[in-house]
């Protein structure tokens, strides 16, 4: 974003910026909540602007057992429970499972074979990655890896090499044969709407995609970083194979 672009959005003069990006001017604390907004930063990393300027963070970051988020987990419950009989998880920022409804928890059960290493149990990404993971029935997996090693990267291009989001970043990519890039889709051959997972054990076979869901008006650096990942049913087979094991569990 240029000075002026800044400047526009941020509704000052461009002088302004230029005297502020080069230390002629100290911004006032209302400046960098301004210049924040602009640039759509997360609030984590405004809290992280204020602080560089001097100045106290504004939003907190609650624990999600704490009382004033009981309308937030009501809410994820919800959404979870109402999912059923189809997978879906809450996730932090840097993919940890916070929770999850029946269906991803027999899913998780079928494709992975106790003992879990504590990571892949607690991480969906390394639980993809892991050599020991799920990684070993996803059939599609470099075709999979390469998409989400992409939109890791672009998620954690701005963040400090300290950040959650980077140090997942390094880790996944130090698994054996981790693809660098999103490999080429044949779109002639398979015209999908969006990227599937390709699941076989056993003669069983599920494709499915995935939603990514997130609070609309977070003030709590918690609630803005979490997220939803709910799946779907890429054909009738998933489905039904979906009903059936919520029928099986229920009897």
């Amino acid at each position: 974003m240029s000075q002026q672009q800044l400047a526009i959005e941020s509704e000052v003069s461009t002088r302004h910026i230029s005297y502020i990006e080069n230390g002629r001017s100290a911004p006032s604390r209302e400046m960098v909540l301004i210049l924040a907004s602009a640039l759509d930063l997360p609030l984590r990393e405004r809290n992280a602007l204020l602080s560089s300027a001097g100045f106290a963070p504004v939003y907190r970051e609650r624990s999600l057992s704490a009382p004033e988020m009981r309308p937030v987990r009501q809410a994820l419950e919800m959404i979870l429970e109402h999912h059923e009989p189809y997978p879906a998880t809450v996730l932090t920022h840097g993919w940890d499972l916070v929770t999850m409804n029946r269906s991803f928890a027999r899913l998780f059960s079928f494709f992975m074979t106790p003992p879990l290493e504590p990571i892949v149990a607690k991480n969906v990404m390394h639980a993809l990655f892991h050599p020991r993971g799920v990684r070993s029935y996803v059939t599609n997996w470099e075709q999979v890896a390469g998409f989400l090693i992409d939109r890791l990267y672009r998620e954690s291009i701005l963040e400090p090499e300290t950040s959650d989001s980077r140090k997942l970043l390094d880790a996944l990519c130090a698994y054996p044969d981790v693809p660098a890039r999103i490999r080429e889709i044949d779109l002639a051959a398979a015209p999908q709407v969006c990227i599937t997972v390709t699941l076989e054990k056993d003669g069983t076979r599920l494709d499915l995609f995935s939603t990514l869901t997130t609070l609309g008006t977070p003030l709590d650096v918690t609630a803005q970083e979490l997220r939803i990942e709910s799946y779907f049913p890429a054909d009738q087979r998933t489905a039904q194979w979906l009903q059936n094991s919520a029928a099986s569990a229920a009897n």
